[in-house]
C-alpha cells in the first residue's frame, strides 16, 4: 500500500507541479541532422542488408480502435455539422471503392446501386453490431484494400509487405487488444495459406501495470462507481516493455495503419531495406572506430558522415568511460518524409542539462508560442514512424532499453471521464523520450513510404487503391 501511495504522489507531482516541455535548440535540416543518399548509395546499403543473416523482427503497435476512422459518421448520426455532411457525401459517392463494400449483403448492394436506401441505415449497418460492426474492431482488422478478388486488412497487408524484406525466420510481433486475438490469428492464417509460408507471429498486450492514475483538476484521485482508483493506459511509451522483450538483432517498427496497397508498396519496402543496410554499416563503422588507436578522432570523423551528434560535438572532452557508454548505446535509423503539414512529430536538435541531442519531438511537447513555436513550424521533415532498430551494444549484447529512456520527457494528458475533466501522465513516447538516449540517424525517405489511414476517407487516396 505504501508503494501505491508513493506512486500516486509521484504521478500527482509530475502532472501538476512539473512542466515536461521540450526545449528545442534548432530544427534538424538536410545535412544538419538529416542525411540523404543518392540512388547508388541506397543500392549499396540495400546490398548490405540483403547479405546479412541477422535475426529480424517486425514490431507493430496495433491495439488501437478503428472507431476514430469513422468519427465523422458517428457525429453525423448524433449532431451533424456542415463539415460532417460534406464528408458523408464524399463517403457515399465513393462507397463502392472501399474494400469493405464487398462485405455488404447482396440485397443491400443492389439497393445502393439503385439509390434505394437511407443514409443512416447504411452507416449503422457498417458501424454497428447488427451489421459489419467495423466501429468496434481494432483498426488493423478493418478491410483496407482490394487485391484482385481478395479483401485485405492492415494486419494482412503488413505481413505481405514485410515478407518481401526477408522471408527466412522473420518474426512478426503485434501489440494488440487481447479480446481480438482469435480474429487476428484467423486473419493471419489466411495469409499463411495464401503464401504457403509458415509465419512466425506473436502477440503481446500493453501491461496494465504501466497504467497511469487519473486525477481531477484539483489533484484528487478519480474513483470509479465501484470505488476503485481510475487508471488509463499511459500511451505508446508503455510499449517499451513489449519491445524490450524481443531478442532479435534487427527490429523494424511501423504503425499498423501506415501500409500501402500491395501493388504500390515497393517504395516503402525499398526504404526499409535501405535503412536496415545503413544501420548495419553504421554499426560496423562504430565497431571499427572503437577498435582504432584514436577512437575519439574516429568518432568525430564518423559524425561528419552520419550526423548522430551535433557537428561541433567535442568528443575529445569525453572521459574514456563516457566514450564507451556513448558508443555502446542502442542504435536506430529513422526515416523522415518531407513536412507537408501533417499533425504529429518531427526531428529536432533538443537542448537540456546534458547538452544537445537529436530527438523526435511531438507538437504537444513544444510551447505553443514564441521562439519554440517558430522553430517547430520551420521543420522541414515529419516523423512517419518508419524505423529500424539494433537494441544491442557494439559487441552484440542485448541491452536493457529501459536504461536509455529520458524519464522527464513524459506527457500530461487532458481527457474527460463521465463528463468530468481528468488529467494523467503518459510515459515518454516510445520513439520520443523512450528512445532519447539512443544513437540515432535521421534519413530522408520518399513521401510514398507514408500513407496512414487516420479516417476512412484516407482509403480513397491513390496509395490505397488498386491500379
Amino acid at each position: 500500500m505504501i508503494d501505491l501511495e508513493k506512486s500516486i504522489e509521484k504521478q500527482r507531482e509530475e502532472v501538476f507541479s512539473k512542466h515536461p516541455e521540450v526545449k528545442l535548440h534548432s530544427v534538424c535540416k538536410l545535412n544538419d541532422g538529416v542525411i540523404k543518399h543518392n540512388k547508388i548509395e541506397r543500392n549499396y546499403f540495400k546490398t548490405v542488408y540483403a547479405d546479412t543473416d541477422l535475426k529480424t523482427a517486425v514490431f507493430i503497435p496495433a491495439s488501437g480502435s478503428g472507431s476514430r476512422m469513422f468519427q465523422f459518421l458517428y457525429d453525423f448520426l448524433s449532431s451533424p455539422s456542415q463539415e460532417d455532411r460534406g464528408r458523408v457525401e464524399r463517403f457515399f459517392s465513393n462507397l463502392k471503392k472501399f474494400a469493405f463494400f464487398e462485405l455488404l449483403p447482396f440485397d443491400l448492394k443492389k439497393r445502393i446501386a439503385k439509390y434505394d436506401y437511407e443514409v443512416e441505415e447504411i452507416i449503422e449497418f457498417i458501424l454497428e453490431n447488427e451489421g459489419l460492426n467495423l466501429g468496434s474492431l481494432p483498426k488493423g482488422l478493418i478491410p483496407f484494400h482490394r487485391n484482385g478478388r481478395f479483401i485485405l486488412n492492415a494486419f494482412q497487408e503488413q505481413v505481405l509487405q514485410a515478407i518481401r524484406l526477408k522471408e527466412d525466420e522473420l518474426h512478426f510481433h503485434f501489440t494488440i487488444n487481447k479480446n481480438f486475438e482469435e480474429q487476428i490469428t484467423t486473419s493471419l492464417l489466411s495469409v499463411q495459406h495464401l503464401t504457403g509460408l509458415n509465419l512466425n507471429v506473436t502477440f503481446s498486450e500493453q501491461s496494465p501495470s504501466t497504467n497511469a492514475v487519473a486525477f481531477n483538476s484539483n489533484g484528487t484521485v478519480v474513483k470509479t462507481d465501484e470505488g476503485e482508483i481510475l487508471t488509463r493506459p499511459s500511451g505508446h511509451g508503455a510499449l517499451l516493455q513489449n519491445l524490450n522483450g524481443l531478442q532479435e538483432d534487427l527490429i523494424f517498427v511501423k504503425n499498423i495503419d501506415n501500409v500501402q496497397h500491395e501493388n504500390l508498396s515497393e517504395t516503402s519496402v525499398d526504404s526499409l531495406r535501405y535503412m536496415a543496410g545503413l544501420l548495419l554499416e553504421f554499426k560496423k563503422d562504430m565497431q571499427e572506430a572503437l577498435k582504432s588507436n584514436t577512437p575519439k578522432i574516429a568518432l568525430a570523423k564518423l559524425n561528419q558522415e552520419y550526423q548522430f551528434a551535433p557537428l561541433d560535438e567535442d568528443f575529445e572532452a569525453f572521459e574514456e568511460e563516457e566514450l564507451l557508454a556513448f558508443m555502446n548505446r542502442p542504435m536506430r535509423v529513422c526515416g523522415m518524409v518531407r513536412n507537408e503539414g501533417q499533425p504529429g512529430g518531427g526531428p529536432f536538435w533538443v537542448e537540456d542539462e546534458k547538452g544537445v541531442s537529436k530527438q523526435i519531438v511531438e507538437k504537444a511537447q513544444i510551447s505553443p508560442k514564441g521562439d519554440q513555436y517558430n522553430k517547430m513550424v520551420q521543420s522541414q521533415y515529419f516523423n512517419p514512424v518508419l524505423m529500424v532498430l539494433n537494441p544491442q551494444d557494439l559487441a552484440g549484447n542485448k541491452l536493457d532499453l529501459d536504461q536509455y529512456v529520458d524519464k522527464d520527457k513524459y506527457f500530461v494528458v487532458d481527457k474527460a471521464y463521465k463528463g468530468v475533466d481528468i488529467k494523467f501522465r503518459e510515459n515518454p513516447g516510445l520513439w520520443n523520450g523512450g528512445m532519447a538516449n539512443w544513437n540515432t540517424l535521421f534519413v530522408e525517405v520518399p513521401s510514398e513510404s507514408f500513407s496512414p489511414v487516420k479516417t476512412v476517407l484516407d482509403l480513397l487516396d491513390p496509395s490505397h487503391l488498386d491500379k
